[in-house]
């Protein structure tokens, strides 16, 4: 008996992830000597400092952790995702078409830049998914104000910033929440003080290192 088809494999949404993959290769290859150029007068690489470059750039999440944000939302189960960095949407497709295959639960992601946010939901919409995607446009530390129940949190925005939105969140979290940092080993001196945070037993969490594409954190507390 064939299995069933997976979300992430129906012809549309495949096809859509196909085309935006190829999109962003070609987009982020062509700044990417600006980007380790101004990385490189800086000493150590910060998003922050290069957002004026970064705005332009589609930064989607690498294929392999794509799947990865599926697999884990289809073991999980949420009720609720919570992603700090849309960008154009692709993670969101990827974690969207788990919701749908789950058969229930919903995904808010934050997106500061109003161009992306635009494109992001226009992917999502493409993919058949808007009715689990709600994309908010602004500064997540008030987009995200009054989120309940957490069951499932993504930081894939600013670094600088995964440390103070997770302790702003932290009273929104469910028990058993999943904490996915992506970019670890990307900017080692930006998340140091993140890493520590959350591999500190103290603080309510267990989490290990997950080593694929530029590093990735998994934590529950």
């Amino acid at each position: 008996m064939k299995s069933p088809l997976h979300t992430l494999e129906e012809t549309r949404v495949a096809m859509l992830l196909e085309r935006l993959y190829a999109e962003a290769a070609a987009n982020d290859s062509r700044l990417t000597p600006q980007i380790r150029s101004q990385a490189g007068k800086q000493g150590a690489m910060d998003d922050l400092k290069l957002a004026p470059i970064l705005d332009n750039a589609f930064m989607a999440v690498n294929p392999e952790v794509g799947r990865l944000f599926y697999l884990l939302v289809r073991m999980h189960k949420p009720a609720l995702i919570v992603e700090f960095g849309t960008s154009q949407g692709v993670s969101a497709i990827h974690i969207g078409s788990a919701l749908r295959d789950n058969g229930f639960g919903r995904l808010i992601t934050t997106e500061r830049n109003p161009r992306k946010v635009e494109r992001a939901r226009g992917h999502i919409e493409e993919a058949g998914l808007a009715d689990l995607v709600e994309v908010r446009c602004g500064d997540a530390f008030e987009t995200l104000v009054g989120t309940r129940a957490i069951d499932l949190l993504v930081l894939d925005g600013w670094k600088a910033l995964y440390l103070p939105l997770l302790k702003q969140l932290e009273p929104c979290l469910s028990p058993g929440c999943v904490i996915v940092a992506d970019d670890t080993t990307l900017m080692p001196e930006i998340l140091a003080g993140y890493l520590s945070y959350v591999r500190n037993p103290a603080n309510g969490y267990i989490s290990s290192a997950i080593p694929i594409d530029d590093g990735l954190e998994l934590s529950m507390r």
